[in-house]
């Protein structure tokens, strides 16, 4: 039953229509988190209601949603983070959750959430990064994981993050600038996220859209531009792992990879599906594909992949960094992937870089490897058109197929398609794998290279089939 609430109606205190409704007003550069939290609290008091932000700027630090909250962000919304540390949940070292901050906007346990719109989240993560890195030098508030090789604080908040909530949506947003992650979403179930748009691109990890540990997950007409990976699946918890995963429809710049599972690969990845998404001016892979920690991968089917001045198409790796045993990649089918890789940077124009490779090389080709003792197995490449640059010049790198054997394994090391170093292919190399049909597979050179296009160690039962 909807019930009245008598709250004294400030400037900077939510307007209250109905319990169910609750308008909150614009407070320009003024931080209003508590009177936001005291509405999203009457909210989830009273068994749920819609959050609404009309037209203005609203300026906030964390905000903790409950059950069935529906916040609705309208066109000419602008609500900006809160430059001031402080103002997240587990900045302060004696406040709740020290050292694991959120979010601007973050559930823990809840059901039916949802966060929709045509406005703008800006989370201001460079100002807020610098606050933080600020702080940590002058003693205030100390980083005990600060990175001085790459200059750069560990604790820092998320823009959006969900802990795990069954049924939740995230549509139609524009998204900007976190100071870390982005959109965040981990051990959650029936989950949708819908035609946003996202730059996030202020600091370093600054990944697009992050499913950690999650499930029945439908990811459908994103437009992500990010400084770190884009749409990455994760997995911190050998028990669980993502199962029933859509990306479908998706434009991806990335100064690491577009779409990538893994790194962090402890539980299962199963069921999962990448369609029609084109990727534009990214560093690293257009698809990733990884397993280090014990993860098993398995039924996988990237279909639809466009990608211009990419640095890598395809990138597969089953490793031993760690757990007790690696794990196993198996049933992937990649079709339909056209990918030209440029000669420099693809991108080059990014505030931020990625980091670049520890020594010179020719260009690299795409990969799929394995271990002796723990083979890729059941791989299936069809219709591929990869254009590399070629220019690969045995005074810049020699690695002859004769010195296959002396290769590193780099059995426990962070994949990366540069892991490597130089390879004796300049198109795909595969190595340790049991059963790979490469089916109308397309690769072509640019400028004379000189490497074989397929170099291959170690592999059994392959079908090449040219339609």
């Amino acid at each position: 039953m909807k019930q009245i609430l008598l709250v004294t109606v400030l400037l900077l205190l939510p307007h209250v229509l109905l319990s169910a409704d609750i308008e909150i007003r614009p407070g320009g550069e003024r931080v209003i988190t508590s009177a936001v939290q005291s509405a999203a609290d009457s909210l989830g008091r009273s068994g749920g209601g819609r959050l609404r932000f009309g037209p203005g700027t609203y300026t906030i630090g964390a905000v903790r949603l409950w059950s069935d909250t529906h916040v609705e962000i309208d066109r000419g919304a602008i609500i900006l983070g809160s430059t001031d540390p402080y103002d997240y949940v587990g900045y302060d070292p004696e406040g709740e959750h020290p050292g694991d901050m959120k979010a601007l906007f973050y559930a823990d346990s809840a059901v039916n959430v949802s966060i929709t719109g045509r406005g703008i989240i800006d989370g201001r993560g460079l100002d807020l990064v610098l606050t933080i890195d600020s702080l940590h030098h002058v003693g205030s508030r100390v980083d005990p994981n600060y990175n001085y090789r790459r200059m750069r604080p560990s604790v820092r908040p998320n823009l959006l993050r969900f802990n795990h909530v069954d049924s939740l949506l995230i549509s139609d947003l524009s998204l900007r600038s976190s100071a870390g992650w982005g959109v965040s979403i981990h051990n959650s179930a029936c989950v949708t996220v819908s035609g946003i748009d996202f730059i996030n691109r202020a600091y370093w990890n600054n990944d697009g859209i992050d499913i950690v540990d999650s499930r029945r997950v439908v990811i459908h007409g994103c437009d992500i531009n990010s400084a770190d990976d884009g749409i990455v699946l994760k997995s911190f918890d050998p028990s669980a792992g993502c199962d029933s995963v859509s990306v479908s429809d998706c434009t991806i710049r990335s100064s690491a990879s577009a779409f990538k599972i893994g790194t962090e690969s402890y539980g299962a990845f199963t069921n999962i599906t990448v369609s029609g998404i084109r990727v534009r001016d990214t560093y690293r892979s257009a698809v990733a594909i990884e397993s280090v920690d014990g993860a098993h991968i398995h039924n996988v089917v990237i279909d639809g992949v466009d990608a211009d001045n990419t640095g890598n198409a395809l990138f597969i790796r089953l490793g031993h960094r760690h757990g007790v045993k690696p794990g196993s990649i198996g049933n992937v089918i990649v079709r339909n992937l056209r990918c030209t890789v440029p000669f420099g940077r693809p991108d080059e124009g990014y505030d931020l870089r990625g980091p670049g490779l520890n020594t010179i090389f020719n260009p690299i080709p795409a990969s799929i490897t394995g271990l002796p003792d723990a083979r890729v197995t059941g791989i299936r490449l069809e219709n591929i058109t990869v254009t590399y640059p070629g220019r690969g010049t045995k005074g810049m790198g020699y690695v002859g197929k004769y010195r296959l054997a002396s290769m590193p394994e780099a059995r426990d090391s962070y994949p990366e398609y540069t892991m490597f170093g130089e390879l004796p292919a300049w198109g795909l190399f595969i190595r340790h794998v049991d059963g790979i049909t490469l089916s109308n597979v397309d690769l072509r050179v640019e400028s004379p290279d000189y490497r074989d296009a397929i170099v291959t160690d170690d592999v059994l039962d392959l079908n090449i089939i040219d339609k």
